[in-house]
This record gives structure tokens, C-alpha cells and sequence, in this order.
């Protein structure tokens, strides 16, 4: 079968097994493939009954849960295009990818953004809301009591199967065009990378709107029967680990800094405590990478019972991995949780690969490395630095766009992640953005995402972002509470020690209101819109460097 639908159908012969777990009514309730198939089949019904053909457009702006795996599947079953849509994205963005895909239906998870849907001028198709609402279509009205028997249709091999529309931290969202093939063929390559157990539950937290999510925790999970369960959001994630004991988690790295937050928080109050915490995780950390001595061995294992296996019971007590993508992983946070026992894989990929490119297999120990290629990938790097992929999950092209599809992917299907990296001994080690290179006055070159990184282990900023391009020197825009320039140019540097000389902060804009995706300076994955952050700062810049020269 060459129809991601069909992930769901080959369950369907089986006996009934819960394969996920969603907080329903006010109570936890399984899911069977029986039962999501059974939904499917009335959402078929309705897109056959308003005459949806192969190749038309659905987009979803929901919330995770089996609603949505319902549709995609009934949609995909079809041979209908999915356009994944972030509930947290603003007005302006939704209407550009739904007018954009030329979407004919646009299912929301409520009608709260209708009013602002409506006032963006932009051509919208017929919606469907899933909660009810007098404004428009409820999903009571559209939707037929019953459907016939799910069903999937053949595919032909480079059949679209959604639009994924990118961030845009440098502009408008580009769609790019992933096919059935694209996703299966990485489903299947990621699943030789990384073991699954038929008893393992994975907590689904990031959106599946994000294409990490979407192979990983849904296409993979439902490909190898693994149970999903559907956190009811990030405010509740600490108390759902707790309650649901899930194995494994599939998070992006900002996830596991506010675990490491929330515990030093809780440790704040006694030296005593921070002390013990401190050595369990350099202990820990010494025996991860084999080399504890007998003593520091022993050492651990009275500081793990004593130290981590009661911070790690408050995450549930079963998780056995985190599987970590999205963004770059601080080696701090890292070392932190590797120290305490718990199992940390890191994967790597752009939306226009399906995504994965590479991750970490079990037995690898360097936090600096992504691990190698996923086995059905050719990787190389150009001359400027930058990694080159070809394979099966590299993407069609962008959606309506051959002039962006040109700069990224050649003739040849070499597609250009933009990403610098060094390849030692078959493993992948990120540098840093092309476009996130700083190229100062006198030609020295800033790895901006990096110095970003360090600065921000520093509490006192909130959020960041350099700029100097074309200076003669580095200037730090901050959203912080603390006043004193100097106090902050001073702490920003000390983060920097490692770096070379040239790279310190000569002047600091302190910000108050922080950037957000309502004031569309980030993006729904909570990437800075660096373009937007700069013209909204543009007089304040200019002014530091008209005075400096």
C-alpha cells in the first residue's frame, strides 16, 4: 500500500487495541483503530457528498487529538490534500496558507478567530467548526451520522499528501509539496534508527501541524502500533507525565529547559539539595559516557535513588526516552538529564525532508553530534559549508513557488538544508545557520543562533537577538526586566568567554514587551522572526550605531 492511509487500514484486521488515549468529557478515553476508522468513514461521507475530488485541498486548524488523526486520515484514504495549520498562529498567517493552498474546506477547532479570519480580506472557502457556534457550520450540521466502511485508495507514487506551510522567520510561509512516498519512505528509515517496543505509550505534546510531530509521533506510532496519548496541553504536561506514565516523549528542546527550570526552581531554597543534585548529574553524566571509576559508579547508585529516580517519578517513572528535534539541544540540558538516567536522542531534519535527516542511535554519547543519516539518504557538504540531501523523503518543490523550489533544490535532487555542519566520522554536527551568519565589518564571521544560545542560559534574558551585520561591532536586542545596560553587556560577555575575542556584545536595547505570536514577531514554532524583529527596532539600531559610529 503506498497510501499513508493505509497505516490505519492494516490495523483494522486485527484485534481491537487501544492506540490512543485522549482526555474526552472531562475523563481519559482509548481509541481504537476500529474506532478512528469508524470516524474516518463519516468524515469520507461528507467530502464525498460535497463532492470533493483527488488532489482538493483540507485544511486543519485544530488541536492534537483523534479528531484530527481522523480527518487526515479520511482525507489521505481519498486521496485529498492536507494543509496543517497551528491553532496559536495568528489571523493573518492562517488566511495566507488557506487562500494560498486554495484549500475547499477549513475545519477550526473553535470560531474564536473567525472575526479576525474575516477582516484579513483574503479569499476563505467554506469552514467547519468543531465546536459549536451560531457564526458558522457546525460540525454537527456537516457531518453525516454514519458513514459507509473506510476506505483507502491507491495512490499514484509521487501523489501529494499535504502542504506543509514553514514557519516564515525570514517571510511569508513557503508550502512545500511532501508526497505519500516522501513521508512513508522516512517512517521507514527513521524506524531502523530507533527501537520501539509494542508496550511503549508516547505523549504527544508538539503540534501536529510540526512535521516532527506528525512522522514521528503519529505516522511512526500508528506504523508500529504504539499507543499516543494527547497531552491536554503544555500547562498540564507535568501532571499528565505524572498521571499517564508514558515511555517515551518527542519534544523540542524548550520542553526539556523548563523540566531543568522547574527543577532547579524546586532546589532553590537549599545548598544542601543543589549540592546533592549537582553531583548526581556529573556523576551520572561520567558514567553515560563510560568513564566512572569504581568509586564514582558506586556513588551514582546511591545518588540515583536518592536524587534522580524521585525528580524522574514526578515525569512519570517509565519514560525511557525523550527523542529530541526542532532546534538545537543545549549541552547543559542535555547533560542534566543524561545525568539523571534518562535516555536523550537527538534527530535532525527541515519540513522539506519529511522530515528527518539524521538522529542518534543507541550507544552514541557526543551531544554535539545529530547522529548519522537516516540509511536511505545521500548527504555531502559544498563549498560554503552547507549540508546537501538526496533521497526519497526530500520534498516536491514548494507549492506554486518554482522560483523558491529553484534555490533550494537543484536538477539533480540535491536539496540545500542551509544548515553548516561538519561530517566526522559519519555523524553530522550542526554549526549554525547560513542565513543566522553574522558577517561583520572586517569580515568576521558571527554564528549568531549560537552566541544567542549561550547568552539565553543567562535568566536574566528573556529573549534575544543579535544584530551587526555589516558593523563594526555586535549589538544584543533584549527582552528583560533589568534596566542597567551595563549590567547586562556584562552578563551577555560572560556567557561569551568561550567564544572568540571578536565576538562580544558592545551595546544592549533593553526591551519590556516581549515577542510573541500576537505581535507577529514569532513564529507558531516560537522561532524570532528575525526580519520583523529588526524593522520593528530599526530607529532604536540605527540609533545606536549613528551614535557610535
Amino acid at each position: 500500500m503506498n497510501n499513508l492511509a493505509g497505516l490505519l487500514q492494516r490495523h483494522l484486521g486485527q484485534a481491537p487495541k487501544p492506540l490512543y488515549r485522549e482526555f474526552v468529557d472531562g475523563a481519559w478515553r482509548l481509541f481504537t483503530a476500529q474506532d478512528i476508522a469508524g470516524m474516518a468513514a463519516r468524515w469520507q461521507q461528507a467530502f464525498h457528498n460535497q463532492g470533493f475530488e483527488k488532489g482538493d485541498r483540507v485544511a486543519l486548524c485544530l488541536k492534537n487529538g483523534t479528531t484530527w488523526v481522523a480527518i487526515d486520515m479520511a482525507a489521505l484514504g481519498m486521496g485529498l490534500v492536507v494543509v496543517p495549520l497551528y491553532v496559536n498562529d495568528n489571523a493573518a498567517n492562517i488566511a495566507w496558507c488557506v487562500a494560498g493552498s486554495e484549500a475547499r474546506l477549513l475545519v477550526l477547532e473553535n470560531a474564536r478567530m473567525l472575526d479576525a479570519l474575516r477582516r484579513t480580506d483574503r479569499h476563505l472557502p467554506p469552514i467547519v467548526c468543531i465546536e459549536a457556534d451560531s457564526q458558522v457550520t457546525t460540525l454537527e450540521n456537516w457531518l453525516p451520522k454514519a458513514g459507509e466502511e473506510f476506505t483507502v485508495e491507491e495512490v499514484e507514487p509521487d501523489a501529494l499528501a499535504t502542504i506543509v506551510y514553514t514557519s516564515g522567520t525570514t517571510g511569508p510561509p513557503k508550502g512545500v509539496k511532501l508526497t505519500h512516498s516522501n513521508i512513508l519512505s522516512n517512517v521507514h528509515a527513521v524506524l531502523k534508527a530507533v527501537e520501539l517496543n509494542a508496550t511503549d505509550r508516547v505523549l504527544s505534546v508538539l503540534p501536529l501541524s510540526h512535521m516532527f510531530e506528525r512522522t514521528c509521533g503519529y505516522y511512526l506510532t500508528l506504523h508500529a502500533g504504539v499507543q499516543v496519548i494527547y497531552t491536554r496541553g503544555i500547562q498540564q504536561l507535568v501532571e499528565d507525565l505524572a498521571t499517564q506514565q508514558p515511555t517515551m516523549l518527542i519534544a523540542v528542546p524548550r520542553v526539556l529547559e523548563r523540566f531543568k527550570a522547574r527543577i532547579e526552581g524546586k532546589l532553590a531554597g537549599s545548598f544542601f539539595k543543589r549540592q546533592l543534585f549537582a553531583l548526581t548529574v556529573k556523576f551520572g553524566w561520567l558514567v553515560y559516557q563510560q568513564q566512572a571509576n569504581a568509586l564514582e559508579r558506586v556513588v551514582y547508585g546511591l545518588l540515583r535513588k536518592l536524587v534522580a529516580e524521585p525528580i524522574l517519578t514526578k515525569l512519570g517513572g517509565k519514560l525511557r526516552m525523550v527523542v529530541v528535534g526542532g532546534a538545537g539541544l543545549d549541552q547543559r540540558v542535555g547533560r542534566t538529564f543524561i545525568g539523571l538516567g534518562l535516555r536523550i536522542t537527538q534527530g535532525y531534519g527541515l519540513t522539506e525532508t519529511s522530515p528527518v535527516i539524521a538522529g542518534n542511535r543507541e550507544g552514541d554519547r557526543d551531544l554535539d553530534s545529530v547522529g548519522a543519516p537516516m540509511e536511505n539518504l545521500q548527504v555531502r557538504v559544498n563549498q560554503a559549508g552547507e549540508l546537501l540531501v538526496r533521497g526519497p523523503s526530500v520534498m516536491l518543490g514548494y507549492w506554486r513557488d518554482p522560483e523558491a523550489t529553484r534555490a533550494i533544490l537543484d536538477d539533480e535532487g540535491w536539496l540545500n538544508t542551509g544548515d553548516q555542519v561538519e561530517i566526522r566520522d559519519g555523524n553530522i554536527y550542526i554549526k549554525g545557520r547560513t542565513k543566522d551568519i553574522l558577517v561583520l565589518s572586517n569580515g568576521e564571521k558571527v554564528p549568531s543562533q549560537e552566541v544567542e544560545t549561550a547568552i539565553l542560559s543567562d535568566g536574566i534574558f528573556e529573549q534575544v537577538m543579535l544584530v551587526g551585520e555589516g558593523r563594526a561591532y555586535l549589538t544584543l536586542l533584549a527582552v528583560t526586566q533589568e534596566t542597567d545596560r551595563n549590567k547586562l553587556i556584562r552578563r551577555a560577555n560572560e556567557k561569551l568567554k568561550n567564544f572568540p575575542r571578536y565576538i562580544r556584545v558592545r551595546r544592549v536595547i533593553a526591551l519590556n514587551e516581549p515577542w510573541s505570536i500576537e505581535n507577529s514577531l514569532l513564529t507558531p514554532t516560537l522561532k524570532v522572526k528575525r526580519k520583523q524583529v529588526y524593522e520593528k527596532f530599526r530607529t532604536e539600531i540605527e540609533k545606536v550605531y549613528g551614535e557610535t559610529g
